[in-house]
């Protein structure tokens, strides 16, 4: 049996918490082939980012065309856009691929909260990408930034209307006890499903998530199987995540694997 492809288009990330390390250990724990095409390269530790350096946009273009034209591709996963070319880049790939399932993970701002997305760059995300993807999955800070709106239940509305085929909105950055994740598909009412809070702060959750509904949808998931399967996977990485460096907790996204096959079997 062919080993299903996902192509996950992102930054790199020298710790492994976040980036295309983290998309390809995601992808390859829930049984796919991880491809990958680097946005940028970083400078920066599990405490915050320090420099970012996009790619050439058009070596990026080739290589991603390169592969597209080698590979079948099931999905594809995009993170973190450095700039405009590079976004321009992804939207022109989309346009020539439209039959490959996409979910963006909206990377705006670093852990500690820098910001690495100016107002031009999020206007772009809204023109050039939502109306080409099948799910976005932004955190409620993401999603009050990209849709312009307060409560998340508008949110999602406002980022459906700009032409995405979902929108996944994460609780993490929300309060209270449980985490509340928010699935808004059109037409339907939304779908909320509540996690127990963890303690401490994570590197690397939304680039394990994003990239888990990627794989599960290439694998063969419906979008609302893909979404529940991995925010289950997402949630067991989380609970068994260790502190190796100074800053955040990183996710344990091997140990997930292995409860999941526990839990299959």
């Amino acid at each position: 049996m062919t080993i299903p492809v996902v192509l996950t288009i992102s930054g790199h990330d020298p710790t492994g918490g976040a980036g295309i390390q983290a998309d390809s250990e995601a992808i390859v724990a829930v049984g796919c082939r991880a491809t990958s095409a680097v946005t940028c390269l970083t400078v920066q530790n599990t405490a915050n980012v320090l420099q970012v350096f996009p790619s050439p946009p058009k070596l990026l273009e080739n290589q991603i065309r390169t592969l597209l034209d080698d590979m079948p591709v099931a999905a594809i996963k995009i993170g973190l856009i450095p700039d405009m070319a590079i976004l321009l880049v992804i939207s022109r790939l989309l346009r020539d691929h439209p039959d490959i399932p996409t979910v963006l993970d909206p990377v705006l701002a670093s852990g500690d909260g820098t910001n690495l997305t100016g107002d031009l760059l999020l206007a772009g995300i809204n023109k050039h990408l939502l109306p080409k993807v099948t799910l976005i999955t932004p955190n409620s800070i993401e999603a009050r930034r990209l849709s312009g709106a307060r409560l998340l239940d508008q949110c999602g509305q406002q980022l459906l209307s700009k032409g995405c085929g979902a929108v996944l909105i994460t609780g993490t950055h929300e309060t209270g006890r449980k985490v509340i994740n928010r699935l808004y598909l059109p037409g339907t009412r939304v779908i909320t499903s509540s996690w127990p809070r963890l303690e401490g702060s994570y590197h690397g959750s939304g680039c394990t998530l994003a990239s888990a509904v990627a794989a599960f949808i290439a694998s063969g998931d419906r979008l609302k199987t893909a979404v529940q399967r991995a925010l289950e996977y997402t949630w067991t990485s989380l609970t068994h995540g260790d502190r190796p460096g100074k800053g955040q907790l990183l996710p344990d996204r091997l140990f997930a694997l292995r409860h999941l096959e526990v839990s299959d079997s």
